[in-house]
């Protein structure tokens, strides 16, 4: 028996909707834009937030909170210049890239006491929950 009805004669826009997918191209986007990669696991204590943003340093990274809602960026811009005067020509290679990714914080989270580390590619962001949230120890009641 099908639960829910689908119609294969007509495949064509489930098609176009998977390749516009931002994962379709493995994180990338049309012009040149990355979204790095994100785990995020929850312990009894905090959450912990792992980015995945190989080649940059913590200063390139900005970390903001503002009404629940913490938002990662990270701009960059290179540029090369080569010239050769024997030829008389100049090569000029710039890039640039940056990022922005935004995550509601559950209202569990201590928003005062996150705090972030970039170590081997990985932006590490610790986000302990507030001690309303932790869970409380077993308690014994007594018989009278």
């Amino acid at each position: 028996m099908t639960l829910v009805k689908t119609n294969n004669d007509f495949w064509f826009p489930s098609v176009i909707d998977e390749f516009l997918k931002p994962d379709f191209f493995g994180g990338k986007l049309s012009m040149g834009l990355e979204i790095p990669a994100v785990n995020i696991k929850e312990t009894d204590r905090s959450f912990a937030l792992e980015l995945a943003a190989p080649g940059k340093k913590k200063e390139d990274f900005v970390i903001e909170v503002d009404d629940n809602v913490l938002t990662i960026s990270s701009e960059e811009k290179t540029e090369h210049v080569e010239e050769n005067k024997e030829e008389r020509y100049t090569r000029k290679e710039f890039g640039f890239s940056s990022f922005k990714r935004s995550f509601t914080l559950p209202e569990s989270v201590d928003e005062a006491h996150i705090k972030a580390t970039y170590k081997e590619g990985i932006l590490t962001l610790n986000l302990p929950k507030r001690k309303e949230a932790l869970p409380k120890p077993k308690k014994m009641i007594e018989i009278a």
